[in-house]
């Protein structure tokens, strides 16, 4: 349970509508959970994340007060400052993220709490640990995850950054590009070939790099058509130099530690669509209750009302299998095929969700500035990044 739940508290989930979810997949302590993060969201989030927008960064002190509030720590051991709590408390977070409507928020959290972190938690030895976890957690050493390159994509196996042996360590040299947090972080998860003669899949390796090492640099921060509050940047390794130590996991096992924590990752990318489709209908219904137009609230135009009505029953039903599929994973059970279901089926879903709601809001909702606009722009990439809809539906398929 976050750190600071006994002092926000909370009864029940937390805001106007509850969680939808089936009775027995969430306890008491999600809801208490929920209700302190979509209060922090509301206070400490939404007032301020139109000027990160655009200053293009989100602020460190932030992130330190979400270490403070035991927000980065949830799914680390107690051992080392967290929670310990599961699947759930990652989907909840994400989706109340999502709610904010400030995606480019959502994802420089996430990306330190579930797609970078993860690696260190999962792989790390006890020496990195007991090194790196407590300024995780407290939000004093942010992460970044280093996997895609410029031919190197949803296609993990065609990464070329290679890591050769070098005496008793190894000399890192290549490139890493789309890396979020990538200007932000303290520490990087790098992938690289140990072993270039190995098979696709074979002889890659994870290291830990932190930022400042010789011959590491932040090459290029880059501009982006959303997600605008998040920095995403090109990483260059030149001759770097690593010790032993610095092997993240077993050493040409890399590409398998990357498989293991994209099903985290994906469920995670799901439930943040679907905290920002449900804010998109939310806005999107109370501008229809209130603009009229022929003499009426455009509510009370049927083919409106009755597409809103099914968006509305779409998000319901892939809200039902991310929470499902949450428990699942929570319980120990495999769930690839669903978590690549849930990545190929929001990543679509909300892109449709922001389509017909900009629609409805008519030439304002095509005006920078207004909320919609930005949600539209934030949520393209959600079909794209974190494995896109065509690879996802193809891992699906392998298992029907």
């Amino acid at each position: 349970m976050a750190q600071d739940m006994g002092r926000q508290g909370g009864t029940g989930p937390g805001a106007e509508r509850g969680t939808g979810a089936a009775p027995g997949l969430f306890v008491p302590e999600h809801d208490m959970l929920r209700a302190q993060l979509r209060r922090f969201v509301k206070e400490e989030i939404t007032p301020h994340a139109a000027r990160w927008e655009e200053e293009g960064a989100v602020p460190r002190s932030l992130l330190r007060r979400m270490g403070e509030l035991g927000f980065l720590g949830m799914r680390i051991s107690p051992e080392h400052g967290g929670s310990g709590m599961d699947e759930r408390a990652s989907v909840i977070l994400a989706e109340e993220l999502g709610r904010s409507t400030f995606s480019g928020v959502a994802i420089t959290v996430l990306v330190h709490t579930d797609m970078a972190s993860v690696h260190v938690t999962n792989a790390g030895t006890a020496a990195q640990r007991a090194r790196y976890m407590p300024g995780i957690v407290d939000g004093s050493c942010i992460t970044a995850v280093g996997i895609t390159e410029p031919a190197a994509g949803s296609d993990v196996k065609g990464l070329r950054s290679t890591a050769r042996r070098d005496g008793d360590g190894f000399i890192l040299d290549g490139a890493k590009t789309f890396i979020t947090n990538g200007v932000l972080a303290d520490l990087y998860c790098i992938a690289a070939r140990t072993d270039p003669d190995a098979p696709p899949g074979r002889g890659m390796t994870m290291f830990l790099l932190e930022k400042g090492m010789p011959g590491f640099t932040v090459s290029k921060a880059l501009d982006k058509h959303g997600w605008r509050s998040s920095d995403t940047a090109e990483l260059s390794f030149d001759g770097v130099r690593l010790p032993v130590s610095s092997v993240l996991g077993e050493e040409g096992r890399g590409f398998y530690e990357i498989m293991k924590n994209f099903q985290n990752e994906r469920l995670v990318l799901g439930a943040m669509c679907l905290g920002e489709a449900q804010a998109a209908l939310d806005l999107t219904l109370e501008h229809l209750r209130t603009r009229s137009a022929f003499g009426a609230p455009l509510w009370d135009k049927q083919a409106i009302r009755q597409r809103l009505a099914m968006l509305s029953a779409r998000v319901e039903a892939g809200r039902q299998m991310v929470y499902a599929t949450a428990a699942r994973a929570a319980a120990g059970e495999p769930v690839v095929r669903e978590v690549s279901m849930i990545k190929a089926y929001w990543g679509e879903l909300v892109n449709e969700v922001m389509y017909d709601c900009l629609q409805f809001h008519g030439g304002m909702g095509f005006m920078r500035g207004s909320v919609i606009e930005r949600m539209a722009r934030d949520a393209r990439v959600q079909s794209i990044g974190g494995g896109a809809s065509e690879v996802m539906l193809e891992e699906v398929a392998k298992r029907l």
